[in-house]
C-alpha cells in the first residue's frame, strides 16, 4: 500500500472507528488494531506516520487496565492519547479530537500526505491481485449484493476471465433474486458465471439449528465445502475471493476485542481450507466500497443496492429456521420493498427488512381464533454500518405495509416496527 496510515490503537474506546473514519475523510489511511499488537507487528505494517491511543475511562479493555508495549513508545512516531497519557512520549487530548487538532497531529506533526482516495486504491488493489494471482484462476461468491459485485469489477479489471463467478441459491435468498442475479450477471454483463441451486443442501445443514453463530458457521462452511466441490470440476482454481469489509472485521473481534457477532466470511471458514484467499475490500467502510464501485464503472443502481447479509434470509428467519417462518420472511419482506419503492423511500433509507421471530401469538382472522407469527420491521440509516440510526416512517407508509402483510402473508398475524438503533441493537437482529 502506497498510502500513509495513522494507527489506531484500541484500549477500551467505543469512538475508535467515528476516529478512523474522520482521518480517512481527511484523505489519510487510518485503520484499527488492538492494543497488544507486538512492536514486531507494528514495524510491519506499511507507512505508519502516527499513532493514536483511543481507550476508555483509565484505558479498560473488558474490565482490565490496559497499555500497549513499551517497546512502541520508542520507535519514534508520533503518538497522541484520548484519555489518559502514560508515557511523556504522549500527547494528551481530553476529550475526542476536533477537526482542527487532527488535521494537526495528521498533517503537521506526522508529516502525512492526503493521498488515500479511490483512484490509488483501486490502483493499488489491482496491482496486489495480480501480483498475488498471477496466472491462477479465481472462485468468486456472487451474490449480486454490493460487496460481491464490487469484487467482481475489480477482479475482472486485474485478471479478466481468470475469474470464475459462482452464484448459490441457498434457499435463504429475497424473492427473485436468484433470477436476477442470473439475468444482470450471465445476460447483461456477460459474466462467466455457475449457477448453483442448493436448496435442500443447506436448509437440511440448518434444520433444527437455533443458535445465531451456530447457523452464520454452518453456512459459511457449507459455501466453502460448495465451493471446494464446484473447484475440483475446473481447472487451476487456487483462490477465492470475498467481498468482506472492513466492519465485518471490526465486528468479528481481534485477538483482544469483544466480539459482536461473526460474519461467515470472517473466522467462520473451515481448517484445511484448499484456497488462498483474495480479499481487496477488506478495508473499507461500506460507503467506501460504493465509492470504490464507482471509481470501477459499474452502474450506480448496483452500487447503491440494498445491503443484504450473506447468511441471507437465515438470519431474519430467527430462531430455527422452517419452511413455514421462511417464506414469511420472504413475502412480507417483498411487500416491504414494494411499497418503500412506491413511498419513494428506497432512495432515501439505507437498509430495510422484516424479521419472523420463532412464536407466536393470538389474532383474530375471519372473526376466529388463530395463533400466528408476528413479523418485524426494520429500517436503518447509516454511514459505515457501524452505528445505525431509525427511520421514522410515516403512518400511511407503515398502515399500507401491516395491511398487506397480515392479508397477503400466511401464518402471520402481528406486525411491529423496531425503533432500537445501533447501538443497542445491531442492524440485524442475529
Amino acid at each position: 500500500m502506497k498510502q500513509d496510515m495513522i494507527v489506531i490503537l484500541d484500549l477500551g474506546s467505543v469512538e475508535n472507528t467515528t476516529i478512523a473514519r474522520e482521518i480517512r475523510d481527511l484523505g489519510v489511511y487510518s485503520e484499527i488494531y488492538p492494543h497488544d499488537i507486538t512492536v514486531e507487528e507494528m514495524k510491519k505494517l506499511p507507512n505508519v506516520k502516527g499513532i493514536i491511543l483511543s481507550g476508555g475511562e483509565n484505558r479498560v479493555v473488558d474490565g482490565t487496565p490496559v497499555d500497549i508495549d513499551p517497546a512502541i513508545y520508542d520507535l519514534g512516531i508520533p503518538m497522541i492519547s484520548i484519555d489518559h497519557p502514560t508515557s511523556k512520549t504522549e500527547t494528551k487530548l481530553d476529550n475526542l479530537p476536533t477537526e482542527d487538532e487532527l488535521k494537526t497531529f495528521v498533517f503537521d506533526v506526522c508529516k502525512s500526505e492526503a493521498n488515500w482516495n479511490m483512484k490509488n486504491f483501486v490502483a493499488d488493489q489491482i496491482e496486489l491481485i495480480k501480483q498475488q494471482v498471477g496466472d491462477k484462476k479465481v472462485l468468486l461468491a456472487l451474490s449480486g449484493g454490493v460487496d460481491s459485485s464490487v469484487v467482481a469489477a475489480m477482479l475482472i479489471k486485474a485478471i479478466g476471465k481468470q475469474l470464475v463467478c459462482v452464484h448459490v441459491n441457498h434457499g435463504l435468498m429475497r424473492k427473485g433474486e436468484s433470477e436476477d442475479v442470473v439475468e444482470v450477471f450471465r445476460n447483461q454483463l456477460d459474466a462467466n458465471l455457475i449457477y448453483v441451486d442448493a436448496t435442500d443442501r443447506f436448509l437440511d445443514k440448518l434444520e433444527g439449528v437455533s443458535d445465531p453463530e451456530q447457523k452464520r458457521k454452518i453456512i459459511g462452511n457449507e459455501f466453502v465445502y460448495l465451493f471446494d466441490e464446484e473447484a475440483n470440476k475446473l481447472e487451476g482454481i487456487d483462490f477465492l475471493a470475498q467481498g468482506t469489509i472492513y466492519p465485518d472485521i471490526v465486528e468479528s473481534g481481534t485477538k483482544t476485542a469483544k466480539m459482536v457477532k461473526s460474519h461467515h466470511n470472517v473466522g467462520g471458514l473451515p481448517e484445511g481450507m484448499k484456497f488462498e484467499l483474495v480479499e481487496p475490500l477488506y478495508q473499507l467502510f461500506k460507503d467506501e466500497v460504493r465509492a470504490c464501485g464507482i471509481e470501477l464503472g459499474l452502474p450506480p443502481h448496483m452500487v447503491y443496492r440494498q445491503p443484504f447479509p450473506g447468511p441471507g434470509l437465515g438470519v431474519r428467519c430467527l430462531g430455527a429456521i422452517t419452511k413455514e417462518r421462511l417464506e414469511a420472511v420472504r413475502e412480507s419482506d417483498a411487500i416491504l420493498r414494494e411499497e418503500f419503492e412506491k413511498a419513494g423511500l428506497d432512495k432515501k433509507v439505507w437498509q430495510y427488512f422484516t424479521v419472523v421471530p420463532d412464536f407466536k401469538s393470538v389474532g383474530v382472522k375471519n372473526n376466529e381464533r388463530c395463533f400466528e407469527y408476528p413479523v418485524i420491521l426494520r429500517a436503518v440509516n447509516t454511514i459505515d454500518a457501524m452505528t445505525a440510526t431509525i427511520e421514522l416512517l410515516d403512518w400511511e407508509v407503515l398502515l399500507k405495509v401491516t395491511d398487506r402483510i397480515v392479508k397477503e402473508v400466511a401464518n402471520v398475524n402481528r406486525v411491529l416496527y423496531d425503533l432500537t438503533p445501533k447501538p443497542t441493537g445491531t442492524i440485524e437482529w442475529e
